[in-house]
C-alpha cells in the first residue's frame, strides 16, 4: 500500500515519482480509536444502516470531498478527536452520539494527513457513511481551497481508486443529496438530512478535470 510507505518518508517534502511528477507529503496522524469510539461507531451503524451489524468495516464505493468551512489544521484535529459529538452540534444530535470524523485532512499547503483506517466507518456524510471515504480540506467560503489542495486531492483520489477497485463515485459534500432514493442511500432515521455547500461546484469541476481517466460518477 502506498500511503503507509509514504508516511515513513516524512520530512522529505514533495516526493518524485518514477514519471517525474510530484506526490504530496502524506502524514499518519491517527485520531484515537479505542473501545468507546468503536462502540459508538457500531451504535451509529445500527441506528442508521443495519440493526444487526456486528462490525464497523466499510467497503469503499465512493469518495466524498469536504471543506472545514473555517479554522486551521489544529482546530480540525480538535474537532475530530473527541469520541462523542459536542453539544453545540444540535443539527446532528438526532443522528446519535458518535462524533464527526474523516479519513483524511488536506492542509492548505497540500500536505495530506491520514486520521483513520479508510476501511473503517467515519461519520462525515449522512446516508452514505456506510460506503464512503471522506477527504476534508482546510478552508471555506472566505478562504477558497488552494491549488496545492487541488493537486493533493487529485493525487489522493487517484491513489484510493487504484487501491480500492470498488470505488465508482466521486462527489462533493454539496452533491450528496442526489443519492437519496438510490441503492447507495441508507438512512433509517426519518427526516435526517442537512443542506451542504462544500466544497463547491468550481472545486469539484477542477478536480474532476484532473481525474477524467478514472471515469468516476457524480450521481447514481
Amino acid at each position: 500500500m502506498r500511503l503507509p510507505l509514504l508516511s515513513l518518508l516524512l520530512g522529505f517534502g514533495l516526493l518524485c515519482t518514477s514519471a517525474g511528477a510530484t506526490e504530496p507529503r502524506v502524514v499518519d496522524r491517527p485520531i484515537l480509536f479505542g473501545p468507546a469510539r468503536r462502540a459508538l461507531t457500531l451504535d451509529y451503524i445500527r441506528l442508521h444502516y443495519d440493526p444487526e451489524a456486528r462490525d464497523i468495516a466499510i467497503i469503499p464505493r465512493m469518495v466524498v470531498v469536504h471543506w472545514t468551512g473555517d479554522g486551521n489544521l489544529t482546530s480540525a484535529f480538535a474537532t475530530f478527536t473527541p469520541d462523542r459529538l459536542p453539544s453545540v452540534r444540535a443539527d446532528l444530535k438526532k443522528g446519535g452520539a458518535l462524533n464527526v470524523s474523516t479519513h483524511f485532512v488536506v492542509d492548505r499547503d497540500g500536505t495530506i494527513y491520514r486520521l483513520m483506517d479508510e476501511k473503517r466507518l467515519a461519520r462525515h456524510v449522512i446516508g452514505l457513511n456506510w460506503t464512503a471515504i471522506g477527504i476534508e480540506n482546510i478552508g471555506g467560503p472566505r478562504r477558497p481551497l488552494t491549488d496545492a489542495q487541488l493537486a493533493a486531492n487529485a493525487w489522493l483520489v487517484r491513489d484510493l481508486a487504484n487501491r480500492h477497485p470498488t470505488i465508482a463515485y466521486l462527489i462533493g459534500h454539496h452533491e450528496y443529496g442526489r443519492f437519496r432514493g438510490s441503492l447507495l442511500w441508507r438512512e433509517r432515521v426519518a427526516g435526517y438530512f442537512t443542506g451542504k455547500s462544500d466544497p463547491g461546484a468550481d472545486f469539484m469541476a477542477r478536480l474532476r478535470a484532473r481525474l477524467q481517466e478514472l471515469k468516476l460518477k457524480d450521481r447514481p
